[in-house]
């Protein structure tokens, strides 16, 4: 069970991370995908070998429940894993219940948060709280991306797995880090969506500020703006202009150049569950410097650099004091790649069927 992410292009308004787990799991087993939103129409498509039901929208929930009733009864599921809790890992949880199956529910997004400010996370009403408690504590078993995640699911009282959504080397491939040209102006990237989560206003204060102190530097936005032209108002009120570029939507493919040119890669989110940017720039030798989640929670000081959320100056000050001490920066990308290339999407994977087996074979309960 899937929002979305799995369009029949495979490069559009899809979610990497997830089709490279689809490749993996096709090799071995038969895997059918049933997105709650992909598109607004129902519809069916093969994509990496997999069979993928779109439900399209109206009563989706219950309809999805209907359909995974019917697709058990011509060919039994194993087990029902759902990717995000949230409404994914409801249809999930009740299917798995009809049908007498496991069920595993990875928390990929904002289940467990609540960021009134920006109208953000599954937590902010009772309904929100009643739905993830219900899902978390019906489903067999409950994995999520980061320590910072099962930190939270155990805080609940949810006993939770840590499996990472790792970079497709095969399409992603590896690549040394490599050290500054002397003089040159910093290069630095935003890879993501323009929304209230992703912070980008903090992203360009922080610049602002780099560039008063004299850092000469570059920024690269790269993702679909969703915030109606706020962030390009504020980099014109900024006189930004001259070092910030805007790329808009670019695919899996577009983003390497820019990634690699990258002296760093910033990530200035309220929250995030991985997040996969992250280990995509390691893994092609750049180093990150953002706000204390999800992955930089874990990788802070040695792989990278971490400050609080929705501090441009904090923020300002960590680029900059990596700007100023290459061998530091050298070391935390080497740290990071490490990271990024142990824990790759074939170990996603292999983490994933351990679990599946262990549930078709009547164990994995996580348990409250």
């Amino acid at each position: 069970m899937v929002p979305g992410g799995v369009d029949p292009s495979g490069e559009y308004r899809v979610i990497p991370a997830l089709l490279a787990l689809l490749r993996r799991l096709t090799m071995s087993h038969e895997v059918e995908v049933f997105a709650l939103r992909q598109q607004r129409e129902p519809a069916e498509w093969t994509l990496y070998g997999a069979r993928v039901h779109n439900l399209g929208a109206g009563r989706t929930r219950p309809r999805a429940v209907a359909l995974l009733v019917r697709r058990h009864r011509q060919r039994p599921f194993d087990v029902v894993h759902s990717l995000w809790s949230a409404d994914c890992g409801m249809v999930a949880v009740a299917a798995a219940r009809v049908l007498r199956r496991p069920s595993l529910v990875h928390v990929a997004g904002g289940e467990l948060v609540s960021l009134p400010q920006i109208g953000y996370g599954g937590r902010q009403s009772l309904r929100g709280r009643l739905r993830e408690a219900l899902v978390l504590r019906l489903a067999t078993c409950v994995s999520a991306a980061s320590t910072p995640m099962v930190e939270s699911l155990a805080a609940l009282g949810i006993r939770a797995r840590r499996i990472p959504l790792g970079v497709d080397l095969r399409l992603w491939p590896a690549r040394p880090p490599q050290p500054r040209t002397p003089g040159a102006p910093a290069r630095l990237l935003f890879a993501g969506s323009l929304n209230a989560v992703k912070d980008p206003q903090t992203l360009v204060r922080s610049v602002a500020q780099l560039r008063a102190c004299g850092e000469r530097l570059q920024l690269d936005i790269a993702g679909e703006d969703v915030c109606d032209g706020q962030v390009q108002r504020l980099v014109r009120e900024l006189a930004l202009e001259p070092v910030v570029r805007f790329h808009g939507f670019l695919t899996h493919a577009q983003l390497r150049p820019l990634m690699e040119r990258a002296t760093l890669l910033l990530l200035s989110s309220r929250h995030e569950a991985g997040p996969l940017v992250v280990l995509e720039a390691a893994a092609v030798g750049v180093p990150t410097v953002g706000t204390r989640v999800g992955h930089l929670a874990e990788w802070a000081p040695h792989a990278a650099l971490a400050v609080p959320v929705a501090d441009p100056a904090a923020l300002a000050a960590a680029v900059a004091q990596l700007l100023a001490d290459e061998p530091r920066r050298l070391r935390l990308a080497h740290e990071a790649q490490a990271r990024a290339l142990a824990q790759d999407a074939d170990f996603t994977a292999r983490q994933f069927e351990a679990v599946y087996g262990e549930l078709s074979r009547g164990g994995g309960r996580s348990g409250t």
